[in-house]
């Protein structure tokens, strides 16, 4: 099972409460063994749907910071257009980061 991070049901419960102790074999909300004081299952259905949609609202940034360019090749790149008086929208640098925004808006 491949769960993305903040959509299961063990962070659901752990932004609740964060002391919360408890098992469970998979992903199976009525299948919860409490050690410590039970969280209602309404309350983590509910965390559950907030935390996944703060991940989802997130997922343009996800994309960006995997196609930036690596923070060294950024800096040569603002270094050289610095050089050549282009510390502006002409740039080569504004030019790369401005691609990926350009491809990975916000919503």
């Amino acid at each position: 099972m491949n769960i993305e991070p903040g959509k299961d049901i063990a962070s659901a419960i752990k932004a609740i409460d964060e002391d919360a102790v408890f098992t469970m074999v998979g992903e199976n909300i009525d299948a919860i063994e409490w050690t410590s004081t039970p969280v209602a299952k309404a309350a983590i259905e509910a965390k559950m749907i907030e935390l996944s949609t703060a991940y989802d609202n997130l997922a343009y940034a996800r994309a960006r910071e995997i196609k930036y360019p690596a923070l060294a090749e950024q800096l040569d790149l603002l270094y050289k257009d610095m050089l050549a008086d282009k510390g502006d929208k002409t740039g080569d640098w504004f030019a790369a980061v401005k691609k990926v925004k350009d491809d990975n808006p916000k919503p």
